[in-house]
């Protein structure tokens, strides 16, 4: 938990939301003693945090198996956010678009931390091997999104995150030293447009591109899905490249009038 001093700072809600984020694909249900140890707080604040949840309707309790598990109404909190995302808004149609030049799923990503996190998404009718929902993270080091949006900030920021950044190595193409991941970083500058070959899934292609703010600041990055089933890395850069920075440059254009 946080050691903030600041009066302000309200550690209740620092431990429900920590409830909250204990919850996911490999703890689908938990036992109140499995939250605990999750969020990192004592048996009895989790009985609190998890009664009070409960009532409000963001945890509910198995009937048979009493254990612990997310609603629907969660959701609602990530809803609000896309509901009030100017850049979803003025992006879709762009994206849109591109899906339709290039016949494949375009992503929308914005930071979070050392990830980059699906707001948009539109699918081709065609096979994909990952099927990545809105509200999906992905590591910064080693994607197309992440490294088209380091791309847009200052050498010193990059190297920090960088060194920052667990550097696991996915599959059996990710690049892990940071070196070379800056390398890729700085081709993404020249380019104008980032790439990933299978390095965090197998099959899995990516291009990607940068979009800024008014004042120049990265703010998302827009991609392509390129299945291995279908392009060459080569073959989708010369052909899907020059979209995929068109069309994050029309939505960096038009956030800047906003």
């Amino acid at each position: 938990m946080s050691d903030s001093n600041n009066p302000l700072f309200n550690q209740s809600l620092e431990k429900g939301l920590a409830v909250l984020r204990g919850f996911g694909a490999a703890r689908r249900t938990m036992t109140l003693a499995d939250i605990a140890l999750e969020a990192g707080i004592s048996k009895s604040s989790a009985q609190r945090m998890v009664h009070t949840l409960e009532e409000l309707g963001y945890i509910r309790k198995h009937a048979q198996s009493r254990r612990f598990q997310l609603t629907p109404k969660v959701m609602e909190i990530g809803y609000n956010y896309l509901a009030a995302d100017i850049l979803v808004d003025v992006a879709n149609p762009y994206l849109a678009e591109l899906n339709q030049i290039t016949g494949e799923t375009i992503n929308l990503t914005e930071p979070d931390g050392l990830d980059m996190v699906y707001v948009s998404r539109f699918v081709a009718p065609k096979f994909i091997p990952i099927h990545m929902p809105i509200g999906s993270r992905i590591p910064m080091y080693c994607t197309g999104a992440g490294r088209a949006y380091l791309s847009g900030l200052g050498d010193d920021e990059v190297h920090r995150m960088l060194a920052s950044s667990n550097r696991v190595e996915l599959t059996r193409h990710t690049l892990t030293d940071a070196s070379a991941i800056f390398d890729r970083v700085l081709t993404c500058r020249k380019l104008g447009y980032a790439t990933n070959k299978e390095e965090m899934f197998l099959g899995d292609m990516t291009l990607a591109a940068p979009i800024f703010n008014s004042n120049g600041v990265p703010v998302a990055a827009v991609h392509v899905v390129v299945p291995t089933s279908r392009w060459t890395l080569q073959d989708a850069e010369d052909k899907m490249a020059s979209s995929v920075i068109q069309c994050a440059r029309a939505i960096s254009n038009s956030i800047r009038t906003l």
